[in-house]
């Protein structure tokens, strides 16, 4: 039997856990249930189940028909966490806990592995070992691939090759965007605080006007950008909060601006964070205001092994045929700590079209499409037993 014939009789059973999965969302370092559940799965399966890994991370042991002998390996991750937010689908599987969503898509990511550990463990095509990585902690900066770094994912796993796969709305069921090289952004959250002297609105000549500092840095940081950042260099600085004052009559002491930056490599990082302290300090300075800068790291830019990349397209085409690869989508500003894994073993992380007319990720009206849990997970089985034959 081919690998689709295998995964075609038990896609009911995925759709079963991906719809249970959805129902009972948990964010980062919460998803004990969740755990629990991918666990018992993967018992049911016959394959060795490693716990604890970044808190609630699992990373399931399949050896191949030679039980491990060639020892080449290579590890697969799925993202198991949902998002802080409001579901409002009405969809019959709606989340049943209280302002948490999967808006993104894990719970679907979670199923095609689950898939694919099961077709694995079943035929054991292929030679060395396979490591299924159900890793906790995403969204919202919460690093749980760095967590499951520094617990030993790689010391005490012989991961030679880390893949990643996320659905992507916008993209062609059916299509895969296989990036070779920089394919998604490191992200930073950036916290200025501006301090100065309050006093009455009617007699500004005694203060030090935070607000209009606040003003005149607003503006100032957008030229970071648009004069200061070499055109062929990319970067994406957005100011998306400012707190301050406390009454319409009154000047106050103190006004801070948050926002993120999105770089996509160190250098251009680092000057552009020199380039916004720089800038905001000038501002300030002409209010007499003081300024601090808490610069708080996100996740670095997710850069694909271009061998890998490479071998990933063979491998989808291979499946799904010489137009599935889509080479129109440019990479994105968004950030993915999948990057952390790809800092430590080569690989490739893959975007899977999950429709045209999707609903956009993190949206409180999104569902993963079903109709992907049977192309990533034989996605999946393909890559590993190409990649260990």
């Amino acid at each position: 039997m081919t690998i689709r014939k295998h995964i075609k009789d038990f896609i009911p059973e995925m759709n079963e856990w991906r719809h249970y999965i959805h129902e009972n969302p948990e964010i980062a370092y919460e998803e004990h249930n969740t755990s629990d559940f991918i666990a018992a799965k993967l018992t049911e399966f016959n394959i060795e189940v490693h716990r604890g890994l970044g808190g609630t991370g699992i990373v399931g042991v399949i050896h191949g028909k030679d039980n491990g002998a060639s020892k080449k390996s290579l590890g697969i991750r799925a993202d198991i966490d949902a998002l802080p937010m409001t579901e409002k689908t009405n969809l019959s599987y709606s989340s049943k806990n209280d302002g948490k969503m999967h808006a993104c898509g894990h719970d679907g990511h979670t199923t095609m592995l689950l898939g694919a550990a099961k077709y694995l463990s079943k035929t054991k095509n292929f030679l060395g070992t396979v490591y299924c990585i159900f890793q906790p902690a995403e969204e919202g900066g919460n690093a749980g691939a760095k967590s499951m770094i520094k617990d030993g994912l790689f010391s005490k796993f012989n991961i030679d090759s880390v893949w990643g796969i996320h659905n992507w709305p916008g993209v062609p069921v059916g299509q895969a965007v296989i990036h070779e090289g920089f394919a998604m952004a490191g992200g930073d959250i950036i916290v200025i605080t501006i301090e100065g002297k309050g006093g009455h609105a009617a007699q500004p000549q005694f203060s030090n006007d935070p607000i209009v500092s606040a003003g005149l840095t607003i503006t100032a940081l957008q030229s970071c950008i648009s004069r200061q950042l070499n055109p062929f260099d990319q970067s994406v600085l957005s100011l998306t909060k400012i707190e301050g004052g406390s009454a319409f009559n009154v000047i106050p002491d103190k006004v801070t601006i948050g926002g993120t930056l999105r770089s996509t490599n160190t250098d251009t990082r680092n000057d552009m964070l020199e380039k916004i302290k720089h800038a905001a300090q000038g501002a300030c300075a002409i209010n007499n205001c003081s300024v601090n800068i808490e610069v708080r790291p996100g996740y670095p830019s997710t850069i694909n092994d271009k061998k890998s990349a490479k071998f990933a397209s063979i491998v989808f085409e291979n499946s799904f045929g010489i137009n599935s690869i889509n080479k129109e989508e440019k990479p994105t500003m968004t950030s993915e700590d999948f990057s952390y894994m790809l800092h430590e073993k080569p690989g490739a992380y893959i975007w899977l079209g999950a429709g045209e007319k999707s609903e956009k990720l993190h949206s409180a009206h999104y569902d993963f499409n079903d109709e992907l849990l049977p192309i990533g997970a034989e996605y999946w089985a393909s890559l590993a037993e190409k990649t260990l034959e």
